[in-house]
């Protein structure tokens, strides 16, 4: 258990001398916490030494021993508040620093660490698991170190009576001690398969919840929660064997600490009985036999929960050592606009996206990117953005390798309109203001109404201020996307990243989006990722992507007139889009 408790401790960086200075608090508040038995005791030996004639009772006597017993109940609470609001706080102060290191690492990570890594694993460990360590670390801290300590300075009271009542504590101490070994032996088994199940359950509610629309479609409720229950049978279970398996170990851990207590008791009727020990020290005895253990006895819940802790840190320091896309990147100022890839290959897990890619973007032009599904066009404006690196080649902007740049030094270069867009749980009001935080109340308007967003959001319920639901769930497709573009135009960026941007915009708006795109775009870079004639037939150029392969290169004029896939894909496009049912 002090292994963990140490790893604990460590976990929590600077916050550990508070905690060092907690356990000096606990020290002082056990001896308080002896005083009141021994002045009790020799309050007895008084009262019987006037009884039995031996020395007289005087009032200064009384209000000496009172007058101790009231310093030793404000001592002991006055170290108990000291202890706790020096030790208490800890753990909510360290996971909000961690969740935040979580955070940051997160948006430093390739992408591929997501696909890498189960979803459920990453929730967990910002929620459910850091709120864990929140709720439990510093409490296990106590439990274990300051209750080490108060039994020890209870024992060594103890002992200055009756070495022989000193001992029989030890014993029963370390037999608990043996007691709870094997209990945390069989918690570090169980450790990592209770927080599998956890990690199952989170999983599978996240896929359900994310997945209702799908279920409901298809009538498949039955189908679709057979893997939500399994999570939940499987977790019951899994708490249920713990329990059971711990049963044992726990009550051989109380039963060694209740039979010492019985045997001071034993030992001091003893004593007294040869002679050896007076009869308030006796009772004073007695007393210490009723309390000395109870620091130690919740100890049996303290070895699964620090387990738990253990693996709960594991998981952490595993998330937490997954390398960081910008390790070595540098905080650089781009001079210019212009990007390139030099023979650019790249793959997801094995599986070939990009080959041998080479093209420039010059700075100021409009470049459009057409392909057949699947041909990496997206995968080209991730690796621009260093979402993911290229496996061979290069990636640059400005003239500088993308890999010589901190993310956040690129991406301040950069604003993107994804096809999937999502807003956040929050105000319409902040949600643009994402692409701005220091944009005042007439930049965000001026924002929305280039992005021909301003009069439905001031048709909402409140305006700016109306709460938006989880990832948009309250606004159309269209409407998200608008908000999306006019948070674009408020970052202001030099290069546009747009992918799909008016996939979802209804036909009577779209030449309004245009002309919002338009003023977007004035004097940036541009990339487009799009499908429709009218927001490609103007871009300065056009790279044709098939297979991850550049097969055609130019001005969408001059594409018209070559044999290839730009001119079918044209042809497929107004067939589609002239289509009529019969």
């Amino acid at each position: 258990m002090f292994r963990i408790v140490n790893r604990l401790i460590q976990w929590t960086g600077h916050y550990k001398r508070r905690i060092y200075r907690g356990f000096v608090y606990a020290f002082i508040h056990s001896i308080f916490t002896a005083m009141p038995m021994m002045l009790a005791a020799q309050g007895l030996s008084a009262v019987l030494g006037d009884y039995n004639g031996v020395k007289p009772l005087e009032g200064r006597d009384i209000w000496l021993t009172l007058g101790a017993m009231v310093l030793a109940v404000l001592g002991r609470y006055l170290f108990a508040y000291l202890r706790a609001i020096t030790q208490e706080s800890v753990g909510y102060e360290a996971t909000a620093e961690e969740r935040l290191r979580l955070g940051d690492m997160l948006k430093r990570v390739s992408l591929g660490f997501f696909s890498k890594n189960n979803l459920g694993e990453l929730s967990a460990a910002a929620t459910t698991d850091l709120s864990f360590m929140e709720m439990y670390a510093m409490n296990m801290v106590n439990t274990v170190v300051n209750g080490y300590i108060t039994v020890v300075v209870l024992m060594l009271f103890l002992t200055f009576y009756s070495p022989l009542a000193g001992g029989v504590a030890l014993v029963g101490v370390l037999l608990s001690a043996l007691f709870l070994h094997l209990l945390e032996a069989r918690s570090r088994k169980n450790a990592p398969i209770h927080q599998k199940a956890q990690d199952d359950m989170v999983e599978s509610t996240i896929e359900y919840l994310r997945g209702m629309q799908v279920v409901k479609a298809f009538k498949q409720e039955g189908v679709s929660i057979a893997g939500i229950r399994k999570a939940y049978r499987d977790s019951k279970r899994i708490n249920i064997k713990i329990e059971v398996e711990y049963m044992p170990f726990n009550c051989l851990h109380l039963f060694s600490l209740k039979a010492a207590s019985m045997a001071i008791v034993a030992v001091a009727a003893m004593l007294t009985h040869h002679g050896s020990m007076n009869l308030p020290t006796m009772l004073m005895l007695d007393m210490f036999s009723f309390m000395i253990f109870g620091s130690v006895e919740t100890m049996n819940n303290a070895a699964h929960v620090l387990e738990v802790i253990d693996a709960t840190l594991d998981k952490l320091a595993r998330i937490e050592g997954a390398e960081m896309i910008d390790k070595d990147g540098q905080n650089l100022s781009l001079v210019r606009t212009d990007i390139a890839f030099r023979d650019v290959t790249f793959s997801y897990d094995d599986v070939p996206v990009l080959q041998h890619l080479s093209f420039s973007l010059p700075a100021g032009s409009t470049t459009a990117i057409v392909g057949p599904s699947g041909s990496g066009k997206t995968t080209i404006c991730n690796l621009i953005a260093r979402f993911y690196d290229v496996d061979s080649g290069a990636v640059t902007v400005g003239g500088e390798d993308v890999r010589h740049l901190t993310c956040d030094s690129l991406l301040s270069h950069i604003s993107m309109v994804f096809q999937k867009v999502y807003l956040f749980h929050d105000t319409v009001e902040n949600n643009l203001r994402f692409g701005n935080p220091s944009a005042t109340q007439e930049e965000i308007i001026d924002a929305a109404q280039k992005a021909r967003c301003h009069d439905f959001i001031m048709a909402l319920p409140d305006g700016y201020q109306t709460l938006i639901g989880e990832g948009g769930s309250t606004l159309s497709g269209g409407e998200k996307q608008r908000i999306s573009i006019a948070r674009a135009i408020l970052k202001n960026a030099d290069i546009v990243i747009l992918d799909e941007a008016t996939a979802s915009i209804d036909p009577e708006n779209e030449h309004l989006i245009q002309q919002a795109i338009s003023a977007l775009t004035t004097g940036k870079t541009v990339i487009v990722i799009a499908h429709r004639l009218a927001t490609i037939e103007h871009a300065d150029q056009i790279l044709v992507i098939d297979k991850g392969q550049l097969v055609q290169q130019g001005t969408h004029h001059a594409l018209l007139q070559q044999e290839g896939l730009y001119r079918r894909f044209i042809t497929i496009r107004e067939q589609a889009e002239g289509w009529s049912i019969a």
